[in-house]
């Protein structure tokens, strides 16, 4: 892959305003005019192909408004992103209120390598508490920190047979706080959501975000550098959170499929776990068919030609990292295409990123890519414009 030669070197007023507004960290310019390795060491991740550049296939411009305006200048931007929002809203219904101070329980603790693991019990949702690990590096921080999410928390931390999954356990030995979490209830396919009214995919973004407000109120840990991570189930989690919930600073989405598409049987946001929740209509899991039928929000979306291109460009301009595998190939560049467009209208180049792997398992190759992504966009150094 190439470096991407889109780059312009200016970023408006009001651009700069939407950044504080939407309460995300000073990343203005944290990945441009820089020399450093780290840098040098992930710039080829930002650019498509030669072949796929500036290819945005069929799907629907985000900077075409509902009226069919086009979005023209940053100014008109925040308007657009607060109606893409109301849209994914309405079709996957509300999120419960967000828990300002989320209690942490504190059960045990041990000394890992150069940071400190503790055992926690975490209120994740109103009357929903549930077991996570908190792993804090020695030293007196503040830190930048890690939200990963994936179908129990162990893997995270290092502590089981699944191998390439420890985000938690080497993001620590890199000096970040990390809160690993599991599914609501301890059951993916069956999650918790107590008396939420919304999609579970929806609610697990909901259980995400406030997981981000428990780590900001920690001492150790700078608010502002809060990212999220995650693989597969755990991918789409991360993605979903951090295109909604504009406190997180960065994304990185590692194989969860980012758009829809029903010839790739692992992409299945139509299941009832996901977006396919339906309190009138059981399906048999799989791929939708005649004999099954799509069912909930996903039925809807389908039908209306919304696909998840649409959320992707809630994040801007904040960076995200695609970590693609069988499920996201370059060809994905193509939706990928249309969050650069936006950030370009933003002022922004070097916020969309993409790597690709064979399979569908991280690699050490992978993991490390992902490791120099949130180093870059989330350490206590920024680079200069």
């Amino acid at each position: 892959m190439k470096q991407s030669k889109d780059m312009k070197p200016w970023t408006t007023l009001l651009a700069v305003a939407f950044v504080i507004f939407n309460g995300g960290p000073a990343l203005i310019g944290a990945a441009q005019g820089t020399s450093d390795k780290g840098w040098n060491a992930i710039t080829s991740f930002f650019s498509p192909p030669t072949e796929l550049a500036n290819d945005f296939g069929s799907y629907k411009s985000p900077l075409v408004s509902n009226d069919g305006r086009r979005v023209t200048t940053s100014a008109d931007w925040p308007q657009r992103r607060r109606e893409i929002l109301a849209k994914w809203t309405e079709l996957m219904g509300a999120w419960p209120p967000l828990i300002e101070k989320p209690k942490i329980e504190y059960l045990n603790q041990e000394k890992r390598e150069n940071f400190i693991q503790h055992r926690v019990r975490l209120e994740i949702a109103p009357q929903q508490i549930e077991e996570a690990y908190l792993l804090i590096p020695e030293g007196p921080g503040p830190f930048p920190a890690m939200v990963i999410p994936y179908y129990e928390p162990k893997s995270s931390i290092g502590q089981s047979d699944v191998k390439l999954r420890d985000f938690g356990l080497q993001l620590s030995k890199r000096g970040f706080v990390t809160l690993s979490i599991g599914s609501p209830g301890g059951t993916a396919r069956d999650p918790s959501i107590g008396q939420a009214q919304c999609q579970p995919l929806s609610f697990l973004a909901y259980v995400a975000a406030n997981c981000l407000n428990a780590l900001s109120r920690l001492p150790q840990v700078d608010a502002k550098r809060i990212g999220i991570v995650g693989h597969s189930y755990g991918g789409k989690w991360a993605m979903f959170a951090s295109c909604m919930y504009e406190k997180f600073a960065c994304g990185v989405w590692s194989d969860g499929g980012i758009v829809f598409d029903e010839k790739r049987p692992n992409v299945n946001y139509w299941e009832p776990w996901y977006l396919g929740f339906d309190k009138n209509q059981k399906r048999v899991p799989g791929v939708p068919t005649k004999d099954n039928p799509r069912t909930g929000a996903y039925k809807t979306m389908i039908e209306t030609g919304c696909d998840l291109h649409e959320l992707h460009a809630l994040i801007a301009p904040r960076p995200f990292l695609v970590s693609g595998g069988s499920e996201d190939r370059p060809e994905r560049w193509r939706a990928l295409n249309h969050s650069i467009a936006v950030n370009k209208l933003l002022g922004h180049t070097n916020r969309v990123a993409m790597t690709n792997r064979e399979g569908h398992n991280p690699t050490p190759e992978s993991n490390e890519q992902i490791y120099l992504f949130l180093e870059h966009f989330l350490s206590e150094t920024r680079r200069p414009e």
